[in-house]
């Protein structure tokens, strides 16, 4: 399946797809710093282009011929660590919306943080997919239940033409784990340290974390201890006894690969590294899309419409 990213940042719903057999054939975003990286480390071309501008973006995109679209609109105006009101950037979920109905291809997937889901912008757009014949599976993902270390939770929002609603679902549920993976399952031994500091979003939160448990959400902001920090209830150990994550570090719990080349300023490495979508998590949504599109598929419909127990399924297709 040929397959178009916009809003592509870094590169980490490209790659993704790529790991599980997609042909991702060109990627669109506004921030010049993010498509230097997204350059660096993908094949396909990468173009900067104004997503607000949904003409011009219909016609830019149109040239790909995709089989399906996906992008992850900036979402900071939902974000519960940025502005809680709707501005342009949520526009710009309500953007993607009418490019991709413009250009109506099979399937497309698109990706925001959980809180999205109660705004405006985001049922102005599944109202733009539905009338545009689009069956929608949207849900929130734990990361660390799909392949990814940390506890992030995003919401996601797979539409395919002519589907019911929640087409997906049952895929989603088969290749979900059954416990969270921890940092240790993920990266083994390789951050060398047992606890490290993660900064939270204010000073009620914990900040110490063991590599026996998933991480916090990985976000743009990284700094050191500060010197006056005090230990929190939910602290594991002392803030002595940890240290914080390099930028390297946090990449690699975001499920980059170690081999993924990095540029830039050390405050839009941050930032990418933040705002990026996990490589595993976006291998795991596309897996789910390519059992759905295998006879998997049509054997999770038959589940779905008779109600046959979904546990046994599971157990018989694994």
């Amino acid at each position: 399946m040929k397959v178009v990213d916009l809003f592509a940042g870094c590169g980490g719903l490209s790659l993704g797809f790529e790991n599980a057999g997609f042909e991702v054939v060109a990627a669109f975003d506004r921030w010049e710093p993010a498509l230097d990286v997204y350059r660096a480390n993908l094949r396909h071309p990468a173009f900067n282009q104004d997503l607000s501008d949904v003409e011009a973006s219909i016609e830019a995109v149109r040239q790909f011929s995709p089989e399906m679209i996906i992008g992850g609109p900036p979402c900071q105006d939902f974000s519960s660590a940025g502005k809680r009101s709707e501005g342009h950037r949520a526009n710009l979920t309500v953007a993607f919306a009418e490019i991709v109905t413009a250009l109506n291809p099979p399937w497309f997937l698109m990706e925001n943080v959980d809180r999205a889901q109660g705004s405006s912008a985001f049922r102005e757009a599944l109202e733009i997919f539905g009338r545009a014949g689009y069956g929608l599976t949207t849900t929130v993902l734990n990361a660390s239940l799909c392949g990814v270390p940390q506890r992030r939770k995003r919401l996601i929002c797979v539409g395919k033409v002519g589907e019911e609603e929640g087409f997906l679902l049952t895929a989603i549920e088969r290749r979900m784990a059954k416990k969270p993976m921890t940092v240790k399952d993920y990266l083994g031994d390789e951050l060398n340290t047992e606890y490290y500091y993660s900064h939270p979003r204010n000073y009620a939160r914990r900040a110490i974390y063991s590599v026996d448990e998933p991480a916090a959400t990985i976000r743009g902001v990284n700094r050191p201890i500060p010197a006056n920090y005090k230990r929190h209830a939910g602290d594991p150990v002392s803030p002595k006894k940890a240290r914080p994550l390099t930028t390297d570090e946090r990449a690699r719990i975001q499920t980059f690969p170690k081999a993924f080349h990095w540029l830039g300023t050390k405050t839009n490495r941050e930032q990418l590294v933040g705002n990026a979508v996990p490589v595993k998590l976006a291998e795991f949504v596309a897996r789910c899309v390519l059992d759905y599109g295998s006879g998997i598929g049509y054997i999770l419909q038959i589940v779905r419409h008779f109600g046959i127990d979904r546990q046994e399924v599971r157990a018989l297709l694994s």
